[in-house]
């Protein structure tokens, strides 16, 4: 007997404009999707990329508009950085972890442990004084108004993940993260469920959104490819209310503090 092998789709849609503070991301997505020729099914997963979501909030802060905390002047001299720049992170941080040069270690208002509270001045349009992106207030919230808009819109029950680059502890290099979740699991229990031999898992715990979020990055690219929205197909979500708040390690859990 022939069995179908499992399979997972992404498409990365082109044509996606530029953002401005204050553009309906939803109708870009639906705008975008029609123009590549895709559309959007109960079960898809709609990725996009942490900076659209920052621009449309108009979290793009005008260094020039930052003055400078002693603080931020003292980190600044330490880690080599733009005072104006460090006090944007200090501004967005709950605890300063770790001071190196060229960057900061924080633990972000979010509770993701990041380098330089994932403020960021790469893919953004800057005046003469520089211009630095913000993580979004509040991105599970954006995530599940961008998906009920899209059901509102067509009908259809997406789930949404928005995604940021982030380092991660003893290994090179950024990957994928899941920063936002609505719709799906963002971490999926698998506690309980018989390996291949019948044991039950002991420990299992999925990063569900996490892998979406690498996954679709692949594609997305980290440069100038201008590919920010990503649809996944054919993964299984989960629980339809996940949040990316659940994949955070809580401070009395951490190992190493």
């Amino acid at each position: 007997m022939i069995v179908a092998p499992a399979a997972v789709t992404l498409s990365a849609l082109n044509g996606v404009p530029m953002v401005a503070p204050g553009d309906d991301l939803s109708a870009m997505l639906l705008s975008a999707c029609h123009a590549n020729g895709l559309s959007l099914q109960d079960g898809d997963i709609v990725v996009l990329a942490q900076k659209i979501i920052s621009k449309a909030e108009g979290r793009a802060v005008p260094l020039a508009s930052v003055s400078p905390s002693d603080e931020a002047i003292d980190l600044a001299a330490q880690c080599h950085k733009d005072p104006r720049l460090v006090e944007l992170i200090l501004s967005e941080s709950e605890k300063l972890m770790r001071v190196r040069p060229g960057v900061l270690i924080v633990r972000h208002r979010l509770g993701l442990v990041l380098a330089n509270a994932g403020i960021d001045q790469s893919n953004i349009a800057q005046d003469e004084d520089g211009v630095a992106l913000l993580l979004p207030l509040d991105p599970d919230g954006s995530a599940a108004a961008l998906r009920q808009a899209v059901r509102d819109a067509l009908g259809v029950d997406i789930a949404v993940v928005i995604i940021d680059s982030l380092g991660r502890a003893w290994r090179k290099g950024t990957c994928g993260v899941a920063i936002g979740v609505a719709g799906m699991s963002g971490l999926l229990d698998l506690r309980g469920e018989p390996d291949l031999h019948g044991r039950p898992l002991q420990t299992s715990e999925l990063g569900l959104a996490d892998e979406v979020a690498a996954a679709a990055s692949l594609i997305m690219g980290q440069a100038g490819e201008g590919r920010p929205i990503v649809v996944a197909r054919g993964i299984a979500r989960g629980r339809n209310e996940g949040s990316a708040a659940e994949l955070i390690r809580e401070p009395a859990m951490d190992l190493f503090p």
